[in-house]
């Protein structure tokens, strides 16, 4: 079967598209012919600085397609299927073995492009907005970061929630793309200008919850912006350095948490989510726009586009 692999950590350009064996099938995995792959920032990541075991690696986390077979042991997905799956590895190839508990079903109307973008950004969204931030209706949140897939994400969560959503954006055209998935109001990514937009708009109180996926210097500046007792959700933070100074949180009685969705989407819980989300997705109730799709013989291109690109919502492949 055809795959894109890489021998190397490095630049996009170690990512090579190849001949390989097909995947290892147990008695618990499920056999995936891959329709679409959702390009995600831990495949960048992965590619970059997680050393190959055993080279080749075939990247890739998210993607969806129909079931080719199923294992002896797998009793909830059959043949036939349409599904979007999660696995720390392996998406990026025509076909993927993935174990039935990353496996989330897909109702059949629904496009597999968007299929294979809903779980990663909506799980992690809907996670770090109820899960660990205990967003409550009426209350605001604050979206740095919410041009990309999470944070689109989280926007028509949140607002179909019933909270105030506040959302970074940096130029006119994102705006108004954020203001039509849900954002009530939009502010640059300058810190002062969204700490004072912010205080402005709750009357100097500060939002209830920051769900950050940018990270950096900025986010120890950035809890003058929530109230009193609110809490500070972490997303990925995009690999760079961040670092939030002890006294503020002791002083206002703030909650960081860090949101690590790949460590439960294994679970029960994050598979009725990720399933009720799949569902919502195909009625239109909830969307992730498509910046670009590319062939996954072009990979190394799709890589390129999504570290380099700020695009508006997710990279996507077809094998």
């Amino acid at each position: 079967m055809k795959a894109a692999v890489y021998y190397t950590n490095g630049e996009p350009d170690v990512v090579r598209y190849e001949d390989v064996a097909p995947p290892v099938f147990g008695s618990h995995d499920v056999l995936i012919a891959v329709a679409a792959i959702s390009v995600e920032g831990g495949d960048l990541h992965t590619r970059r600085l997680v050393a190959p075991e055993q080279p080749p690696v075939v990247p890739g986390c998210a993607a969806a397609g129909v079931v080719r077979a199923v294992g002896a042991a797998v009793t909830r997905i059959s043949p036939g299927c349409h599904v979007a799956a999660f696995n720390h590895s392996g998406s990026h190839a025509e076909l993927w073995s993935v174990p039935e508990h990353y496996v989330y079903a897909c109702p059949e109307d629904l496009d597999l492009t968007v299929a294979a973008t809903v779980p990663v950004a909506f799980g992690t969204a809907d996670d770090a907005l109820f899960e660990f931030g205990h967003l409550q209706p009426s209350q605001t949140v604050l979206i740095r970061g919410a041009t990309g897939g999470v944070g689109i994400a989280a926007v028509q969560l949140a607002k179909a929630a019933g909270a105030q959503v506040i959302a970074t954006a940096s130029t006119s055209e994102r705006a108004q793309a954020l203001r039509s998935l849900g954002a009530d109001h939009i502010v640059g990514y300058t810190t002062r200008d969204i700490v004072d937009t912010v205080l402005g708009r709750t009357e100097r109180r500060g939002v209830d919850l920051l769900v950050d996926m940018a990270g950096g210097s900025q986010l120890n500046e950035l809890t003058a912006a929530v109230r009193y007792r609110g809490t500070i959700a972490s997303v990925g933070v995009n690999g760079r350095p961040t670092a939030i100074e002890f006294y503020p949180l002791v002083a206002r009685g703030l909650t960081v948490v860090g949101v690590s969705f790949g460590e439960e989407m294994h679970s029960r819980r994050v598979k009725e989510m990720i399933e009720r989300h799949l569902s919502s997705a195909a009625r239109r109730g909830l969307t992730l726009p498509i910046e670009h799709v590319y062939a996954l013989a072009d990979a190394a291109q799709a890589h390129r586009h999504a570290e380099r690109g700020h695009g508006f919502g997710r990279i996507v492949m077809h094998p």
